[in-house]
């Protein structure tokens, strides 16, 4: 049976389940949210103890451990599962990016299973903003002695 794009995505759209757009987003939006208010009710309570530095610097250790465990535990995937962008949160999604093909692959050995993947998801991230960041400043550094 040969199907043109047009009969493929009547087809398509007949038997796919509506998306509920609407409780997703407000998911994503709270979960969100919630991850970045734990950050600053731990920088709160960073700050009792440290200067604003110190502080911010013991919060995302803390977020970093935090969604590390989560992901070690399985409880980030079923988080992510329900709240989907919103477990996106820059340090805790990416820690989950990191640690997630750890677990994956750690029985593939050290060097070939955790050190080899581990970086699979995150790398292209970490060499893309590596890059990124250099060219922005070469630009930058040359704007300042044009202007």
């Amino acid at each position: 049976m040969k199907l043109n794009p047009k009969e493929y995505a009547r087809m398509v759209s007949r038997t796919s389940p509506p998306s509920p757009v609407v409780k997703d987003c407000l998911w994503a939006f709270f979960v969100g949210g919630g991850i970045c208010l734990l950050g600053e009710g731990l920088r709160q309570v960073f700050l009792i103890w440290y200067d604003v530095t110190m502080a911010g610097t013991l919060t995302s250790i803390a977020l970093i451990f935090l969604s590390a465990a989560c992901t070690m535990a399985g409880w980030y995937q079923k988080l992510a599962a329900k709240a989907g962008a919103g477990t996106l949160v820059p340090i805790t999604g990416f820690a989950n990016s990191v640690v997630s093909p750890a677990i994956e692959f750690k029985a593939e050995g050290w060097v070939t299973g955790i050190g080899a993947k581990i970086f699979g998801i995150a790398g292209p991230v970490i060499a893309y903003g590596t890059a990124a960041s250099a060219v922005w400043g070469v630009l930058y550094w040359l704007m300042g002695k044009v202007g």
